[in-house]
């Protein structure tokens, strides 16, 4: 999150960062956007339907003036409802080469694989976990002796750079949404 705001900073960056949200009042993230002077929402999810939780975070996103939601370290699954209202408006960052290792757990996979390289996928968010159109992959080369931490901190380097990136680059194509399908302008 941190990388997408410093990079929304630059001159011919075409997205601004209008709100952080979180499920958790007190995450770091939210003190870190206060302290940017970014705007933020902290609301818990214990004790509420998915559903529920989902339309106030909808509500606050949409009252922010938000035209994209770029997802970075929300760790909770979104209901059906909150996808489909922002389809092909939502971006997420996952730390594997997808369409390998959706999920968690994603570097100790890639190692007990064997895999010669891990990396990092920015694709836009569907119904289905970390499944939908890829728009920019980093590969990252495993390097003999890598733990899961090691490789994790080179993918998060590649990550910073990528989403960055490949978000101005989906902002700047533009989308509009017709019967569920992307047509960029």
């Amino acid at each position: 999150m941190a990388a997408l705001v410093y990079a929304s900073r630059a001159p011919d960056c075409p997205f601004e960062i209008v709100l952080v949200a979180s499920n958790d009042p007190e995450a770091q993230g939210l003190e870190f956007a206060r302290a940017e002077g970014i705007a933020t929402f902290g609301h818990s999810h214990k004790g509420m339907m998915r559903v529920e939780f989902d339309a106030i975070l909808d509500a606050e996103i949409r009252k922010a003036g938000a035209e994209y939601v770029a997802l970075a370290g929300y760790m909770r699954l979104l209901s059906p409802e909150f996808v489909s209202g922002w389809a092909g408006r939502m971006l997420n960052i996952h730390p594997s080469l997808l369409p390998k290792y959706k999920g968690l757990h994603t570097h100790e996979r890639a190692l007990e694989a064997g895999d010669t390289h891990g990396g990092c996928s920015v694709h836009v968010v569907t119904a289905e976990l970390d499944d939908g159109p890829v728009l920019g992959q980093t590969r990252v080369a495993i390097l003999p002796g890598d733990t899961a931490d090691t490789l994790a901190a080179r993918v998060l380097i590649a990550e910073h750079q990528l989403y960055a990136r490949t978000l101005a680059d989906y902002v700047r194509r533009g989308v509009s949404i017709d019967r569920h399908e992307l047509h960029f302008q």
